[in-house]
């Protein structure tokens, strides 16, 4: 928490200020309130008048800086929010493919906003407000003091005792805290799962089953929230109750001081409050504890701080120049041989295809070429530097991918080819036109600036896959590969790209092909046909 803190100082140092001075100010209205109650009982006018004055000068500093603590404590909240959405965006950038693949998306998507949302109600929201309830503590005790130096101690005694009581709760909130976090996450890779699986349910006369699944996940996430908040409930009513018995105990003190001739009856009613401060105020710092204890869980997921460079400090590699070597590759998948002992060279500017059966390792060799999959044996050289030694941003700065199942996100067709990147129109209609994207764009009322909606929903399936070869064609890799990137197409839409990216003297081109014509294979340099794990 300190490290935002730091980075939020002006906002949270603001927040805090104002939370002593509304908690402090209260205390003191409550004293000039038994200060023109004296008055009253004195008959002195001019101590009555400026009792009230006092009391209701107190209360409107009190409420503007209670207004002027939310507006710098919620700046202080959206920016920390945004800083902690950074610092786990640059903990995904330093997972590997693999790493990054090992969970559901919807976990990730819960860690954005469930447990940024879960941070703020159980971890910032009681910080800053514990300023506030130790101000109004310490304040309301030497009030306390002011009146007698016997009321502060009992308070103080009973106080301590009110603190330490909330530990046998502290075990019990924490596992609850860290089961709410991993089943709210389970529930929200399930309804993510549901809604993508829609149009399945949909097609086999299933769709009831959106119904049996929405309340199986609806209990994961509420469930656990359920029981959270009720076992903090049973903590802090629970406390709550001991607050008013020791609230009377001080009470009690402060009668016998007043009949033993040492207060004056207006003291009670100032007691009354004050101790009331006290009391309100150790509950309220009770409840902060057992809110820190069941967002701790919450916390431990930030691990990584972005510094201002989300980019990592990649190994830097020279121009791709001479070829990309596989040799005595070997990869499996838990257990499951994919490549076994397999070498061959891709030749800088020459063309290859893959071609073989599903599951024979094709996909898998391109993520290897990537630097995605670092658990294999063998090596894999670019012009002689093997790519262990390089991080695999370096290895993307000279390779394009198009995967199999294209993905496009939730923009227009122009920044899902550009990915934000300036690029001049003729750069931009050159790529378009490579990729015969022309005649689709001819046809959408925005052209370019078309909305693929989610997905690519609006799109088909060879219009995404023609947008994802542009994308490729623009950036102007050395080297491209293509996972079955034309499949999507009319045999003369497909026709028209390959030549393209044939006909490129300058681009390696390593393309996976379920099946290749003899006129097709024809056109490249080598084709590499994969069986049984082996070439």
């Amino acid at each position: 928490m300190l490290y935002y803190l730091k980075k939020t100082w002006l906002d949270s140092s603001l927040t805090i200020l104002c939370q002593i001075i509304t908690s402090g100010v209260a205390v003191f209205a409550a004293l000039a309130s038994m200060k023109a109650l004296d008055g009253l009982l004195e008959q002195d006018a001019t101590l009555f008048f400026w009792g009230l004055t006092a009391h209701l000068g107190a209360w409107a500093i009190s409420f503007t800086a209670s207004h002027l603590e939310t507006v710098f404590h919620y700046r202080a909240l959206q920016k920390i929010n945004g800083l902690e959405r950074r610092d786990m965006t640059a903990a995904l950038i330093g997972k590997s493919h693999q790493e990054y693949h090992s969970k559901e998306s919807g976990t990730y998507l819960s860690g954005f906003t469930n447990d940024i949302s879960q941070m703020e109600q159980l971890g910032w929201e009681p910080f800053f407000n514990l300023f506030g309830t130790i101000s109004q503590i310490i304040s309301s005790l030497i009030a306390l003091a002011a009146l007698h130096w016997s009321l502060m101690a009992l308070s103080l005694i009973l106080g301590i005792i009110m603190i330490l009581l909330p530990k046998i709760f502290d075990k019990k909130l924490n596992h609850a805290g860290e089961n709410c976090s991993k089943l709210q996450a389970q529930a929200v890779s399930s309804f993510k799962d549901l809604l993508m699986g829609y149009d399945v349910l949909q097609s086999f006369g299933k769709i009831k089953n959106l119904y049996k699944g929405t309340e199986y996940a609806s209990g994961q996430m509420e469930v656990p929230r359920y029981k959270l908040k009720i076992l903090r409930s049973l903590a802090g009513n629970g406390m709550g109750f001991i607050s008013v018995v020791f609230q009377v105990l001080v009470r009690l003190l402060a009668g016998i001081l007043i009949l033993m001739g040492k207060l004056n009856l207006s003291v009670m009613v100032s007691v009354s409050t004050i101790c009331a401060q006290v009391y309100n105020g150790l509950k309220e710092l009770v409840n902060l504890q057992l809110s820190f204890s069941a967002g701790k869980p919450y916390f431990k997921h930030l691990t990584v701080h972005d510094n201002g460079n989300s980019e990592k400090d990649a190994t830097k590699m020279l121009p791709f120049s001479h070829s990309i070597q596989v040799k005595h590759l070997s990869f499996q998948y838990d257990r499951k041989p994919v490549l076994e002992d397999v070498s061959f060279t891709f030749e800088k500017g020459k063309k290859y295809a893959l071609t073989g059966p599903s599951g024979c390792g094709k996909s898998t060799l391109l993520k290897l070429i990537l630097g995605w999959l670092p658990d294999y044996r063998g090596n894999i050289y670019f012009d002689q530097q093997d790519i262990r030694t390089i991080v695999p941003e370096a290895l993307e700065e000279q390779i394009s991918y198009i995967e199999q199942n294209v993905f496009l996100f939730n923009t227009t067709i122009r920044e899902n080819i550009t990915l934000g990147e300036s690029f001049t129109e003729e750069q931009i209609n050159n790529a378009i036109e490579k990729s015969a994207l022309v005649n689709d764009l001819s046809s959408m009322p925005d052209g370019l600036d078309t909305v693929v909606g989610e997905e690519g929903r609006n799109l088909s399936g060879g219009q995404k896959q023609r947008v994802a070869i542009a994308r490729a064609l623009i950036h102007n890799r050395s080297i491209l590969l293509v996972d079955e990137g034309t499949s999507a197409l009319d045999t003369q839409n497909a026709d028209l790209v390959e030549q393209s990216l044939l006909a490129n003297q300058d681009l390696t081109l390593i393309l996976i092909s379920h099946h290749l014509s003899p006129k097709r294979r024809q056109q490249f340099d080598k084709v590499y046909t994969l069986e049984a794990h082996t070439i």
